[in-house]
Formats: structure tokens, sequence, C-alpha cells
């Protein structure tokens, strides 16, 4: 029997491939005789497109075909729902697909022998649009005046609202000693994966339309392309190769169905990379939100009562903000018991660019308004802010918002204590940095936050993942395949997978081979999304794996064994009360901040992030730790520096040298990652899912490190040293 694969650090299977540059990414296809694609994206917020004229495109040097919105067979496409055109113009058979919601919606397309070609010809394109009023703020989008953006789906612009009524907050606020309001104000956030959008459309052996592009669930992909094209599932085939970061920024569409399109009309290879720019404007982002609370607790601090209101910004299309919202709904009220809670979530139309998936799925919005509650409350009450917290955190038995019990093994009172030991918290207000002269503007503080988050699909969804595993060999395991579709967007899947194969089958790791994300040869593993993928293709995995072996002792030569894990059932939400069971699992964090504010220039630098995060089981160490410090840094980057600007629904900062993301300079001097193992009854080996939890708190946990340097609250981020300084009274 080999060694334990299940807890070692084994290296990344793709490592080598990628630091050598042979790893091939979206935009480094090529196919004989492909041809090359460029969008004509809307670069306005809102209007109708009266008419386009393309012969001068048809017309230009190299250009193969030019395709508008009558030219595609079902022109609608959504994750969640069909609410966008694929393209937006006249000459469909649905409604309102002629209408242009936000500056990134697809109106032409130009087929070109060369990338040049294909973009000169489409500044040719000529399009006469009707301006119409536009909506660029969510709480005027609520106005009853204002103009319905999406009129087939009724007479209001709220797209999302969701309800949770547990116990009576008015009594309980009657009877609390300390009670606490706030309104918070959180950001748009920019993906920024390395990769932009890119893909090559082909036809296959089989006469398949074959889209390789970057993406995070396969299957839903092919469905999505399939309608649109009217083709069945099967003509539609999807390949994931390498992808450069996902984030939840791959969820919806960007190039597939126009790739698909332009491939099976021409019945040629056909390529298009999208610039930095392009990128920025044409996929979706982290929804805005405002958040308005008022939390109540009793003088020996225990939490009584919660009424929260949030307004996040799902801008032109649903995407999957009926789901986002869903999960700021469940988390608005922190990991903590709290015996009574009105919660009303809404989204609203705007003509932004569209709320997406983002790593954390509306947690970090809402976790961000729970955690300077609970400060905001632990002063008040004179408190230390982690005891306060302890004495909260929910344990076994309590219930959450939603009236049900939290799932076996919460371990946010761990978390809580790990982070605390391991920063040796103590509390001091407004510490000048030791060294300094006692003029320094320079004041040191500490911070503290904790979080939760869901593991896997949620509200009544049947959990379920695929895996194949293939054992070849005479007397002994010569080869081992293993089947996997869930995408591998650089957190390290495939090499967990190889891990846990190993671990059952008794073997080394180095005679499993991988083969991933092709959805004409896999069945469905469901999206690299909601931390699942360790759980849900984990269990898939295993028991693959136990299946095949169990062939291979009764002989069968090779052993193939197919595995589909079903996840423990949710429920969805009842819609007046928000009662349910809509998890089967969640994982917990908590944090803790150091910060030094320069009172002079506003500039907030963070000298350490300490993260303590349940993962159940390690199944490889080094990979958490790494997802730990990379989430960190990008919460970090959201919380401090990244700026989205837009004006009435233009995006001003479209680039990377206005957009600004950390640098090697700007990231926290040190990332302490805690890992924290309490076995989830369900897991494979006890593991929970990890990738999105170290973004929840730290917004939060450095908000709070601000506060005890300086002595003020900033309610809004990113802590750009302009909001420092206001908040200071040093800028008017």
């Amino acid at each position: 029997m080999a060694e334990n694969s299940v807890g070692k650090s084994l290296p990344r299977i793709d490592a080598v491939d990628k630091v050598t540059g042979k790893t091939l990414y979206s935009g480094d296809l090529a196919r004989r005789g492909m041809l090359f694609m460029k969008i004509l994206f809307a670069e306005r917020p809102h209007a109708r497109v009266k008419n386009i004229r393309t012969d001068k495109a048809e017309g230009a040097e190299g250009v193969v075909a030019v395709y508008t919105a009558k030219d595609v067979p079902v022109n609608e496409y959504g994750l969640q729902i069909k609410d966008q055109p694929v393209l937006c113009g006249p000459g469909s058979e649905k409604p309102y697909t002629d209408l242009v919601r936000f500056v990134g919606d697809q109106v032409a397309v130009v087929v070109a022998q060369t990338e040049a070609q294909a973009e000169a010809a489409v500044k040719l394109i000529e399009v006469e649009y009707e301006d119409l009023p536009i909506l660029s703020n969510s709480k005027a989008a609520l106005r009853p005046d204002a103009p319905i953006l999406h009129p087939d789906r009724g007479d209001s612009n709220i797209c999302v609202h969701y309800k949770i009524r547990k116990g009576d907050v008015d009594e309980a606020f009657a009877k609390a000693d300390v009670i606490v309001e706030g309104e918070y104000q959180t950001p748009v956030q920019e993906h920024a994966y390395l990769q932009p959008e890119a893909g090559l459309s082909y036809i296959d052996e089989e006469g398949r339309i074959v889209i390789e592009a970057a993406g995070q669930w396969t299957h839903a992909d092919r469905e999505a392309i399939a309608h649109s094209l009217g083709l069945p599932d099967e003509m539609i085939r999807v390949i994931y190769p390498a992808i450069g970061g996902a984030f939840g920024g791959r969820e919806d569409m960007s190039v597939q169905i126009v790739l698909a399109l332009a491939t099976w009309k021409l019945q040629r290879p056909v390529k298009i990379i999208w610039s930095r720019r392009e990128s920025m404007i044409g996929h979706g982002k982290r929804h805005a939100s405002t958040l308005n609370a008022k939390w109540g607790a009793t003088k020996d601090g225990k939490l009584v009562a919660a009424e929260i209101e949030m307004i996040a910004d799902g801008g032109a299309y649903m995407y999957t903000s009926n789901k986002v919202l869903g999960n700021a709904a469940i988390t608005s009220s922190g990991p903590y018991f709290i015996p009574n809670i009105k919660t009303d979530v809404y989204g609203v139309y705007t003509n932004n660019v569209p709320g997406a998936a983002f790593r954390g799925f509306g947690a970090p919005q809402a976790l961000f308004m729970a955690e300077m509650q609970m400060d905001k409350l632990a002063e008040k009450l004179g408190m230390d802010p982690v005891e306060f917290r302890l004495k909260n955190a929910l344990r076994d038995g309590d219930t959450l918002g939603v009236g049900t019990p939290v799932p076996p093994t919460p371990s946010i009172v761990q978390c809580i204590e790990a982070a605390r030991d391991k920063i040796k918290w103590k509390k001091s207000q407004n510490k000048k940095v030791k060294g300094k002269k006692d003029s320094s503007p320079v004041l040191r503080g500490r911070g503290f936050a904790a979080g939760f988050k869901n593991v896997g699909f949620s509200f009544g969804y049947q959990e379920n993942c695929w895996s194949k595993v293939e054992i070849h060999g005479n007397g002994e395991m010569e080869r081992v395949v293993i089947h996997q579709a869930g995408a591998d967007v650089g957190q390290g899947l495939h090499t967990v997978m190889v891990q846990m194969a190993a671990q059952v089958l008794g073997i080394p790791e180095n005679i499993i081979e991988v083969r991933g994300s092709d959805s004409a040869k896999q069945g469905n593993s469901g999206s690299a999304s909601a931390s699942r993928l360790t759980f849900m293709a984990g269990n898939s995995m295993k028991g693959a794996a136990e299946a095949a072996l169990e062939k291979w002792k009764n002989e069968e030569r090779p052993a193939i064994a197919e595995y589909k894990y079903l996840a423990p059932r949710t429920t969805p939400f009842n819609h007046d009360t928000g009662h349910s069971m809509p998890n089967f699992s969640y994982s917990y964090v908590a944090q803790a901040a150091e910060v030094e504010v320069d009172t002079e220039t506003g500039f907030v630098r963070v000298l350490k992030i300490v993260s303590a995060d349940d993962v159940g089981k390690a199944i490889n160490p080094d990979q958490v730790t790494g997802q730990i410090e990379g989430a960190v840094v990008q919460a970090h980057g959201y919380a401090i520096l990244e700026d989205f600007k837009t004006k009435d629904g233009r995006v001003l900062t479209d680039q990377l040298s206005t957009y600004l993301i950390p640098t090697i300079w700007d990231i926290p001097e040190k990332v302490e990652s805690v890992i924290v193992e309490i076995p989830d009854p369900n897991g494979p080996w006890g593991a929970r899912g990890l990738g999105e939890l170290p973004m929840l708190p730290t917004a939060p946990a450095i908000a709070a490190a601000i506060h005890d340097a300086t002595g003020v609250w900033i309610d809004e981020f990113p802590f750009t040293p302009e909001r420092v300084l206001r908040a200071l009274g040093k800028l008017s």
C-alpha cells in the first residue's frame, strides 16, 4: 500500500507545464484555416437599436461574415433566467431584444481572415440608436416613476426580493439594553483574472460544434449554447483548456455563443480574444450594495434582534443575482445565534454592468454589515469584540435566521479562538507606532471579524456530482485514469482528485492520469463555484474509486466504474418567512488584521492578516495555504485599493491602469494561515469547501483595525486615502 495521499502536500500536477509555458490556455489555441472574430459592443447604457447597416463591413477586406440579432435562432440566454439577448437588435421574434441595457451588450460580430481585418470591419458597422433614460442608481430604479428595464418581467425593476422573518423583532428591540443602527456601502469589484475571455470553435469528427473556452460548468455552457442556436445539446461539445482564473466571473456566457454561431454557419474554425477593456466592460462584477441595519443586545452581551435591509445593484440582467442575494440573506446575520430577525434583500435592475457571481457570492457584502454591527455593539457594551463574538457564536442546535438548526459541527467558535490565539489578541486603542516619535502621524490598530458560507448549491436543488475511474493492468494496477468534468480554474482541483483516488486505491499518484472538462466525454459534475468541488467531486471520486476497486478485486480487467454522488437534500425559502433548510453544510472563518494608518496622508498599510479557516480536512495543506493567501490578497484589494468607477452607466475604470489591483508592493506584509480541521460528517475524509472562505471577513477586520487606530468608523469601502481623510475630518 502506498503512503497516505490525503493530507499530503503533493506538488500541483499542472505546475511544471504552467511555469514552463507548455500549458495552453484559450488564447493559445489554433487550428488550420481558422478565422477571427471581433464583437461590436453597444458602448451605451440604454438604447433601442433602430437599425443596423452592415454592408460596408461585409465589403471590407478579408471579411467572411457579419452576424446580427436576426441571425440568432433563439436570441436569448441567461444562467438563471433567459433575460439577455445574444445580440441586441431588430429581427428577433422575442420582444425587447432590440434593447441594449448596458455598455457591454453585444450588437454584432464580424468574422474575417485576420484579427486586424475583423477589428477594422467592426468600426464600419453603422448602428442607429434611440437613446433611452438611464438608470444608474439602484435606489432610483426602485422609484415608482422609474423606467422599467425589463417590461416583459413585470412592472417593477426589482429582480429579486427575499424575506426572513424569525421571532418578533419589535418586541425584542423593546427589551434590548443596547441598540446600534448603521448604513453601509459595499463596492463593485472586477474579477481581474489574468486570462481575458477567449475561445476557439470548430466542427469535430462527429459533426459537433466544439467550443474551447474557459468556463466554470461545461454542461451548463453546453445547454446555453444549444438553446440559443436551437440545437439539441448533443450537437454542442464544450471543452475547457487551461483556465487562467475565474472567481465566479466565468459562470456567465461571454464569447461562447457567438463563436458557436459563426462556426455553425460557416463550418469553419473561429477564434476570438477579448482585449482587457472588452473584458472589463463585457463581463459581470461583484454586486454593489447598500445595507441598513438595526441590531440589539442585552447588557450581558447576548444578541436579541436584527433588522436588515439590503439593496443590491443587479445591473442589466439577472445573471446569478437570485442565488447571490439568497446567500447574502442567509449570511446577513453573521455566524451568530440571533433569536429575532427581520431581513429584506432586494436585487434591482439598472443600466450598470450586471452583478454576477464573485468569490464569496453575496457573503462579503452581508458580512461587512454584520461584523461592523458586532464591533459597534461590543464597543457600546464595553466588551471585547472577540469575547462578544464567542458569546454569540453558533453552536450545535442553534437556529439560523431561516429558522432551522445549523447543520452538524458548526466550528465558528474554534475558528475565532484559533485566530485570537495566533495573533495574541489584546485590544488596544490609538497606539503610536513603536520606535516613532510621539508626534508621528502613523497609528497602529487591530481588528477582528468572522464569517461563514454555504458549501454546495442551495435552496432545494438536488446537489449531485459525477466521476469515473478506470483501473488498467494485469496482476497489479499499472495505470489509472480518472474522469472529472469539474473545472480546474487554478485552484488545484485535479491535484486533489488524484490524491483522493490514490488514497482509495492505495497506489502512487504518478500512475494516475486525469481527463477533465469535456462535456462529450463526461457526466455532469456541476460548477466550480459555491466552494463545492472538493466536497462534491471528492465524494463522487471517492465513490467511483471504491466501486472500481471492488471490480478490480473481483478480477474485472480493466475495472471501470462511474459514481454519482447525491448530497443531503435542502429546501427552498418560504416566500413569506424565509423558513428553510437552505444548505447541507457550511464552512467557517475568523480573521484578525493589524494595520497602520497615516493620519496625514490617509494611507492604510495592512501589516498582517491572520486567517483561521475550517476546511474539515486539508486534503493538500500547501494548496489550502495557497488558497487562503490568494483570497486574502484579493479581499485586501477589495477593501483597500480597488475602486471601480462608473458615471451614468459608463465604465470609467475600464483598464488595469485605472482600476488598480494589488501588486507585490501593496499586499499585506504577512498572511498567517491557520488551518482548522473539524470534520464535516458528509465531506470526503471530513473535508469542507474552502475557496471562498478567506474572502469573507477581511474588509470588516480592516475596518475594525482602522477604528482601533483612529477612533473613527468608516462604513463604506474601499478605504482609500481620500475616504480615510474625510472620515478623520481632514477633507470636506
